[in-house]
């Protein structure tokens, strides 16, 4: 009997220390697995709900369905600033990104920031830092929280990657428009770069404006004779400066990408030179992948920044295609996201504007379908949608669809000199459509009308409701672990 106990007795041992070494085993396999944590975070600039809309038309007609539309959550987001009601991109993105409501034209500071215009450098430019002492303190950025997490991290932009959208990631100052300091913030190492991106910097920089990066010598804006490109180049970035270098980019074997590939903006959708300007989906899902090979997660930051421009041009195709341009790539993101995470439960995909434009749609248009060669869709002149006849105004003249509320091209007098108006002309690249209210050339200005948000993957069901653009910040924060 005490043997048979004894036994009993080791064999319960035995039995305890095999499912202690079993669950420590365990344990150990699940820390090697857990899976990585990814934020996408999209932002169409400009990109307000009739500009959605009519993208929707122009691309796949009035019962068709963009990406962003097939989001399965989604929210209105509220966009005013610290001293707006009409938000520019500065503020409304930071608030995104800080959870911060500051004043217009302020890159990611407190909300005591004063946005104080830039003075004239030694070259003459408008570039040199009057920000003064106290102004301020920085807020910490979603993709600095990232960084401090292990994360990789990285910002993509058709846009300069030192304009208001992407610096408001990475970067913090008092105005805007000091791209030149904004871009010392993205060399590691090197006077005025931001610490908060780690020892190494961003893993991933992808966009537009090289000037900011240049030496004014050499063609560029910088006053202090630094060549930004070269410091990156020494601190082991691979550098893309053509379709041809981007193209041979090998991301299993790219640790740190840098590439601007225009000395301003990237080209417009329409215009743009496949062989010498990457599309924006093609910068995205090279930039997941290099961002990938980090084990722990990364945060990206996509903007799709020419929608805005586009309307402020009032040049209403343009500002279409390209936001047929960001959806594409938001398809490709998660096409891509699915291959290794198939429910997105660790993959958040966040889609939404930084503020609105002025864009209408026009009288009671027939329906129209996709713009095509032969069809002009929504670029169109409204017709009857019961006899299909051109409508006319009260001067007797066709009408676009699309008009926009403010803008450079008001007709002075009666709109009778429009009569011949057709819609060759309204759907041409370069077409210019009506304003009410008339404003200089390219000064089309921000709505304020709430944004669209839409979600998909981890995390994605607390986005719900009309929220303030800073709740966003929290949202996003909570849901990547951050």
């Amino acid at each position: 009997m005490t043997r048979r106990k004894l036994s009993v007795a080791g064999c319960s041992v035995a039995i305890s220390m095999m499912l202690a070494a079993c669950g420590s085993s365990n344990n150990d396999d699940v820390a090697v697995a857990t899976p990585p944590k990814n934020v996408i975070f999209f932002l169409g600039d400009g990109m307000g709900l009739t500009t959605m809309t009519a993208a929707r038309i122009y691309s796949v007609g009035e019962e068709g369905s963009l990406t962003m539309d097939t989001l399965p959550e989604m929210a209105f987001v509220k966009t005013f600033s610290g001293d707006a009601q009409v938000t520019d991109s500065a503020p409304s993105m930071a608030a995104y990104m800080t959870g911060v409501k500051m004043n217009n034209e302020v890159i990611s500071m407190s909300a005591n920031t004063v946005a104080k215009d830039p003075i004239n450098d030694a070259n003459g430019n408008k570039l040199a830092n009057n920000c003064g002492t106290g102004n301020g303190t920085p807020a910490t950025t979603l993709l600095e929280m990232a960084k401090a997490k292990g994360y990789s991290a990285g910002v993509v932009s058709t846009a300069r990657v030192t304009h208001a959208t992407p610096a408001a990631t990475y970067s913090h100052i008092c105005h805007r428009d000091l791209e030149n300091d904004i871009a010392a913030a993205l060399v590691p190492g090197g006077t005025g770069y931001n610490s908060a991106l780690g020892t190494n910097g961003l893993e991933v920089v992808l966009g537009g404006g090289a000037q900011f990066f240049t030496p004014f010598k050499n063609g560029g804006k910088r006053s202090d004779n630094r060549d930004l490109v070269a410091e990156l180049k020494a601190k082991s970035y691979t550098i893309a400066n053509t379709g041809a270098d981007f193209k041979a980019v090998d991301a299993a074997k790219t640790d740190r990408l840098f590439g601007v590939f225009t000395s301003s903006h990237m080209s417009y959708d329409l215009d743009r030179d496949a062989a010498k300007e990457p599309s924006l989906a093609e910068m995205t899902t090279k930039a997941m992948d290099v961002l990938a090979k980090n084990k722990k997660g990364y945060f990206l930051m996509v903007e799709g920044g020419r929608i805005d421009h586009a309307l402020h041009e009032t040049t209403a195709k343009k500002a279409l295609q390209d936001t047929v341009a960001f959806d594409t790539a938001i398809k490709a993101a998660i096409d891509k996201a699915k291959l290794t995470d198939p429910d997105l439960k660790n993959t958040l995909i966040v889609v939404t504007a930084d503020h609105d434009h002025t864009l209408v749609l026009n009288g009671y248009a027939k329906r129209t379908g996709k713009t095509t060669a032969t069809n002009p869709g929504v670029l169109g002149v409204v017709k009857n949608y019961v006899t299909g006849a051109v409508e006319k105004d009260l001067d007797g003249a066709p009408y676009p669809i699309i008009a926009f509320g403010n803008g450079e091209k008001r007709i002075q007098s009666s709109r009778a000199a429009m009569a011949s108006l057709t819609e060759t002309n309204t759907s041409a690249n370069d077409f210019h459509q009506e304003a009410v209210i008339r404003m200089g050339v390219g000064g089309e200005t921000h709505g304020g009308t709430d944004v669209f948000l839409g979600a998909i993957g981890m995390g994605a069901d607390t986005f719900l409701g009309t929220i303030d653009n800073t709740k966003v910040f929290g949202l996003v924060k909570t849901a990547g672990g951050l």
